[in-house]
């Protein structure tokens, strides 16, 4: 796994991923344990390692944070995540976030919060006002919900 050290003011963009996943018409949040946005509620997802393709790691990225496997992948889109405060004026980082859409493996539907979460939870997709997400998180899950007809 790639360092928090690593991440910050970073020599060029990385990888990540995020994943909008469901059980029941609602959606899969997750409170960030570590920076980027430690604290806030978001998506569960991470770095993508050398060597796996990004299905690899949007499945594993939401194990390890909620213990919840997948099914029914499906690419949504490309957000680019890039926070100021950097050295020397540059980002202090700076993601290009490949996010998908999913649905919770009917065997494995209670989220464990584990790796990066502290807290994962179930959250109903008509209260995520509730959650004080990203906007651009907010527009992720509606554009997933449009998709999905959740």
């Amino acid at each position: 796994m790639t360092g928090s050290a690593e991440r910050e003011n970073p020599k060029h963009p990385m990888i990540g991923v995020g994943a909008v996943v469901w059980h029941d018409g609602r959606v899969l949040l997750i409170r960030r344990g570590k920076p980027p946005r430690a604290g806030e509620w978001s998506l569960p997802g991470g770095a993508q390692e050398l060597g796996e393709t990004v299905q690899q790691t949007v499945q594993r990225e939401v194990l390890e944070e909620t213990g919840i496997r997948i099914t029914n992948i499906e690419f949504l889109e490309i957000v680019d995540l890039i926070m100021p405060g950097g050295a020397n004026g540059k980002p202090r980082y700076h993601y290009t976030l490949l996010d998908f859409s999913a649905d919770a493996n009917s065997e494995t539907t209670i989220p464990i919060p584990g790796d990066d979460a502290s807290e994962a939870i179930w959250a109903d997709a008509d209260t995520l006002g509730d959650y004080n997400l990203w906007p651009v998180t907010r527009q992720v899950i509606e554009k997933s919900r449009k998709l999905r007809g959740h």
